[in-house]
């Protein structure tokens, strides 16, 4: 681990902190009774890792450096999606009783995140050459 490298992940980390917190103010008019803000960012954040993952895979057609991939996947990834957030308003749902907005919050969270993975893994595999891979080391999967 270089330290040009994280800086890279530092920097990215920052981007897609930034990135979030906009995002966030711009649903909040909208996010009445779900956390929609926190909702669109995680799964804009899976379709990212998982478009991206894949696009630039080493042995791809579009491959990037290492440390791109780190700064995208690893800081940018990282520092936007909101699990933490998204933990903490299930709590709040569950412990002001509402059971059934938790249970929303959950299913859409989770089933829309695997599957705009899913979908951004397929887009990026068609202008990739069938690639079947998105993360080639293991750290790339940690963001």
């Amino acid at each position: 681990m270089s330290l040009v490298t994280c800086l890279l992940i530092m920097l990215g980390g920052a981007v897609g902190a930034l990135a979030r917190y906009a995002l966030a103010l711009w649903m909040l008019p909208i996010s009445e009774t779900l956390p929609l803000g926190t909702i669109l960012v995680n799964v804009t954040g899976s379709f990212v890792i998982g478009f991206f993952g894949t696009l630039t895979l080493s042995e791809g057609r579009f491959p990037v450096s290492e440390d791109l991939r780190l700064f995208v996947m690893i800081g940018l990834c990282g520092g936007f999606t909101t699990f933490s957030s998204f933990s903490l308003q299930t709590l709040d749902f569950l412990r002001s009783g509402a059971v059934i907005r938790a249970a929303i919050n959950v299913a859409a969270s989770v089933l829309l995140c695997v599957a705009a993975v899913a979908v951004g893994h397929y887009v990026a595999a068609c202008f990739n050459g069938g690639a079947v891979k998105i993360a080639q080391i293991a750290i790339e999967e940690e963001g």
